[in-house]
């Protein structure tokens, strides 16, 4: 079974308790290993500014996998930067980044951010 790896966008809503992103996450997490990205634990983290926050982020964090960006996923995120960009549809660096880690992890994403993410080939969204 594939990795569901998740996106800021379902965490935030997660955290924030409200929407589809936030139900599929909690089930995620009770069903099954939930997975992440470095890239996407740093844009989380960035994110919460108040003590309250910092805390409920960290322990969203400590009950996933965290994927991390190396080598191999760099070239894969080149190559998606290259094919997009070459037809004008730029989908901003930290997209091709955590695109990149799902495709080398054989993962699915969890993501609200479809028009983005359903460009890159060899990508699975999840849902």
């Amino acid at each position: 079974m594939a990795v569901i790896i998740a996106d800021s966008d379902v965490l935030i809503d997660f955290l924030r308790g409200h929407g589809e992103g936030a139900r599929h996450v909690a089930l995620e997490l009770e069903s099954r290993s939930l997975a992440t990205t470095a890239i996407t634990s740093f844009e989380i983290r960035s994110g919460a500014h108040s003590t309250k926050q910092r805390k409920s982020v960290d322990a969203l964090l400590e009950a996933v996998i965290i994927l991390p960006f190396g080598a191999e996923e760099a070239r894969i995120a080149a190559d998606i930067r290259i094919q997009l960009e070459s037809h004008g549809q730029s989908i901003g660096m930290a997209d091709y980044m955590i695109a990149a880690v799902c495709i080398a992890n054989q993962g699915l994403l969890l993501t609200r951010n479809r028009k983005h993410f359903e460009r890159v080939e060899g990508l699975t969204l999840s849902g």
